[in-house]
């Protein structure tokens, strides 16, 4: 199943029993993606998997979602672009873009001019390198509202090295749900795991930190970018083995961040696909191979796409495809996206 969804906020005295191995109430339980005959498991530190519902109703959903991240590696093709916002899949209701190493150009007009007529650009949020945007269809534009952007930077260098390190978010209201779009761009490099977690703590903490403190929260945040977190404790060609013979399932126990949710790091209450695509970086620019530099970096998932329902929403989301779009050749990533839709539980008050 795709879905994921909470129905109550729990006290602590049930936080530390779940993570003892003890059952919760039933309705602290979460889907899964084993299939219809083992749908729920108990809540446990660590990043939710969430399977894939194939079809997808778009009437029958108040808001769908196609989220894509990409790291562009300092280099436009705007033939990339129109792969990435794609061609028929322009029932969207909102389509969110976040994008790391950004050259010096307007991404968004050409953006805009890949959507055409269909979508327009509703918020962008940017910081050197880091960009964010969020285009709507023009039916949207009247149930957007209360739009607000924010940015936190973390270190790095942007302009023509293009690798600023931080976050920039976009919150909005469309049709009464409250969302929270974050990308970012974390520290590279196998070595730096407490650097990542430090740098999304205090990303976490920092965004939106400002406004005023009686304002709503989300009901749902969207966390999006290149995270950098590596496979490791297997030797690259071990890993390049297992993904030519397509058993890169076995590697997500070496992914350095599930292994810090799991131990309450990271991301907490945060939901992921299950990782069925291939690592996403690093890739020879301009084909599909692996790095075949001297350093050979070992494949990961840097790339990622989280989602998180807060525990007093009654909205429950619906995960449709989580992939890489392997066809696209421009970077050394390859761009990930995620379709989500989301339904409000009736007979609950927002």
């Amino acid at each position: 199943m795709g879905n994921c969804s909470c129905s109550k906020a729990w006290s602590q005295e049930e936080w530390n029993k779940s993570r003892h191995g003890k059952k919760l109430p039933s309705n602290l339980l979460w889907p899964i993606e084993n299939g219809p005959e083992e749908t729920h498991r108990e809540i446990r530190e660590g990043i939710q998997r969430v399977g894939i519902e194939d079809f997808c109703n778009f009437s029958s959903s108040v808001l769908c979602l196609c989220i894509v991240t990409w790291n562009m590696n300092g280099k436009v093709s705007y033939e990339d672009l129109v792969e990435i916002v794609g061609t028929n899949d322009r029932d969207y209701d909102l389509f969110v873009v976040g994008l790391q190493e950004v050259s010096r150009c307007n991404v968004g007009l050409l953006l805009q001019t890949a959507f055409g007529e269909s979508h327009s650009l509703l918020a962008e949020a940017t910081m050197e390198s880091l960009h964010l945007y969020v285009f709507g269809t023009k039916n949207s534009k009247a149930s957007i509202k209360d739009i607000r952007v924010d940015k936190h930077d973390v270190g790095g260098f942007g302009g023509l090295i293009g690798r600023k390190k931080g976050a920039v978010a976009i919150a909005l209201n469309y049709k009464d749900i409250r969302l929270m779009f974050i990308s970012c761009h974390l520290s590279a490099h196998e070595h730096n795991v407490e650097e990542r977690n430090s740098q999304y703590r205090r990303i976490s903490k920092s965004i939106f930190s400002d406004e005023n403190p009686y304002s709503r929260t989300p009901q749902i945040i969207v966390w999006l970018g290149d995270l950098n977190y590596r496979i490791q404790g297997i030797d690259t060609l071990s890993v390049r083995s297992l993904i030519q013979e397509n058993f890169q399932k076995q590697l997500t126990s070496k992914d350095q961040l599930l292994q810090e949710a799991e131990k309450g790091q990271i991301f907490h209450g945060f939901c992921e696909g299950a990782l069925k695509f291939k690592p996403t970086y690093k890739y020879n620019v301009g084909t599909s191979n692996y790095d075949t530099s001297y350093k050979e970096r070992v494949p990961s998932w840097t790339d990622r796409i989280l989602f998180k329902i807060e525990s007093f929403a009654n909205i429950s989301v619906t995960l449709h495809s989580y992939e890489s779009i392997d066809s696209i050749k421009g970077s050394d990533h390859k761009p990930v996206r995620a379709h989500l839709c989301l339904k409000v539980n009736n007979g609950d008050e927002m």
